[in-house]
């Protein structure tokens, strides 16, 4: 069986590392907001090349909390207009209905499945404040032109970069384009920790002290608080994980792009969609760090269950849209035609940096193998 992530084995090959953490954090009898956590964001902030970051306690809660402290810095109020894609997990919507906004969801690119400028453009209207684009499956969103339309009207961007640890263009990481960005540490993430765990990032020092005191019951001083606020804090114990784990996220994500190469290069079914990047038209660009393998297919059912019959496990990235949910009843009449297109038909392919080249050569066989439709 080839797994579509195998944790266990991932994690033990920094066994020795994770438990002299752990041990270092049981035995300095501090457990939350100490010298892990301390260290833990400069390090990742200097990773992203950004002045801040903070640790919270997932990464839904990394995007609420952005917006909530824009909502009391005076940057956002209730019912303002914050456009996302139709096609992402639902955690980047709930931030925005959570913080009492208004999603307006666009259609994304049909090549890339990213968000699409032309539609963010189409869909600004006088109340649109801001604008949250998806990092999806590790490749970068389209920053420049996402950023060129915040800056012509004025908007705030939220980068949701839940899936693009290290993801990096023209020198730069996914977090430090917009005005703030929210990680996921969740374990199945590139950079995962052992539970859950997230982070903001940002240039903007009075948003990151707002950040840290509303996800600390809204407090900055002990017992005086200040915002309306949470709880959401990054661990210790989580901190020392990531600390550890961060030293090898580059390392593990050339083994994704290597993988990937082999699957673009090598799977070749007419039935098969492989994924592409705009920027180099080429599968595994310096820009993506491939958090998954999604291809594409009008027969994903069959294609899936041929692929468990050969013995490789596949997951669908994401079989309801949004729009359809229950969560968002109201929307469930509406039609975005690309989103549910892609809810219908993509398959990620285990995609795992301790995946063996053999494994590798598995998943392609089995894809090759594929009776044609």
């Amino acid at each position: 069986m080839v797994s579509f992530l195998d944790l266990k084995t991932l994690n033990a090959s920094y066994r020795d590392e994770l438990l002299a953490a752990a041990t270092r954090v049981i035995d300095s009898g501090w457990y939350i907001l100490g010298a892990e956590v301390d260290a833990f964001e400069a390090e990742f902030a200097n990773y992203c090349g950004v002045e801040h970051c903070v640790g919270v306690g997932n990464g839904l809660d990394a995007l609420a909390l952005v917006l909530k402290a824009w909502k009391e810095m005076g940057r956002l109020e209730n019912g303002d207009e914050v456009i996302l894609p139709s096609h992402t997990y639902i955690a980047t919507c709930l931030a925005v209905t959570d913080c009492g906004l208004t999603p307006v969801l666009v259609e994304p690119d049909p090549r890339t499945y990213n968000i699409c400028p032309r539609n963010v453009e189409a869909a600004i209207t006088p109340k649109t404040r801001a604008i949250i684009p998806v990092h999806l499956y590790g490749q970068l969103a389209p920053m420049s032109e996402i950023m060129a339309l915040a800056g012509k009207h004025d908007l705030l961007v939220l980068e949701d970069a839940a899936q693009a640890h290290g993801a990096s263009l023209d020198g730069r990481r996914a977090g430090s384009f917009g005005d703030a960005a929210g990680f996921s540490f969740y374990p199945g993430k590139n950079l995962g920790a052992l539970g859950d765990a997230g982070a903001v990032t940002t240039n903007d020092g009075d948003l990151a002290r707002l950040v840290r005191a509303i996800g600390n019951y809204g407090s900055e001083r002990k017992y005086e608080n200040a915002h309306p606020g949470v709880n959401s804090r990054l661990d210790e114990i989580q901190a020392a994980m990531l600390r550890v784990k961060l030293g090898h996220v580059d390392d593990e994500a050339a083994r994704r792009r290597a993988i990937a190469c082999a699957y673009a290069s090598r799977i070749e079914h007419p039935d098969i969609s492989l994924p592409i990047a705009t920027d180099t038209e080429q599968a595994a660009p310096a820009s993506h760090v491939f958090h998954l393998f999604v291809v594409r297919t009008p027969r994903r059912e069959a294609l899936q269950a041929h692929l468990a019959e050969r013995g490789v496990q596949t997951l669908i990235h994401y079989p309801i849209p949004m729009h359809k949910q229950r969560a968002y009843a109201a929307w469930n009449s509406t039609t975005f035609a690309l989103a549910e297109a892609l809810a219908a038909e993509v398959l990620s392919l285990p995609i795992s940096p301790v995946m063996s080249d053999d494994e590798v050569d598995e998943v392609i066989e089995a894809c090759n193998a594929f009776p044609e439709g």
